[in-house]
């Protein structure tokens, strides 16, 4: 079902698009995420675009509406990662379309050329529905429950998934 979603690498001057999905995604899904809306909604615009120096950003839409979102960092990360994904979100609304396939298919088509042809990332042990998304794009857990710095109490799972290149 994928055809129908456009995915991008959105640039420094679309900081406001990165910011308004973010801001959703930390109002509709706090739970999901380490970071909080209290903190990112009051970043102004240098500090949206200063994200950008360490990451690039995928934003995939629908009919000209974005509706998902993910950061990749380029790093050689735990368990062998060349790249590591965070903040994936997809908008409730648009859920069952194949947002994250088409994000994921598109990093694939990527990766050779930009080096993240083994993508890690963390996920809450709790979130099973994110796990099992995960999971069904070839994501395997790495290592225990870690511990997190950023929400105590919490712990997070790492997966890794190789990229698929051919």
């Amino acid at each position: 079902m994928s055809q129908n979603v456009d995915v991008e690498i959105i640039h420094p001057d679309e900081w406001f698009r990165l910011r308004s999905i973010r801001l959703k995604s930390l109002t509709v899904n706090p739970e999901a995420f380490g970071g909080t809306l209290e903190i990112e909604s009051a970043e102004d615009e240098g500090a949206w675009r200063e994200k950008f120096v360490k990451l690039d950003f995928l934003i995939a839409s629908i009919n000209g509406v974005d509706a998902a979102v993910m950061s990749v960092e380029k790093l050689d990360g735990d368990f062998g990662a060349t790249c590591w994904i965070g903040g994936c979100w997809s908008d409730p609304d648009f859920r069952g379309v194949g947002l994250m396939r088409a994000m994921f298919e598109f990093l694939d088509k990527q990766a050779a050329s930009r080096d993240w042809l083994i993508q890690g990332l963390g996920v809450w042990t709790d979130n099973d529905l994110a796990i099992s998304a995960y999971e069904k794009l070839g994501f395997v857990e790495m290592g225990g429950p870690q511990p997190s710095t950023r929400q105590p109490g919490k712990f997070y799972q790492h997966m890794i998934r190789k990229a698929i290149t051919a």
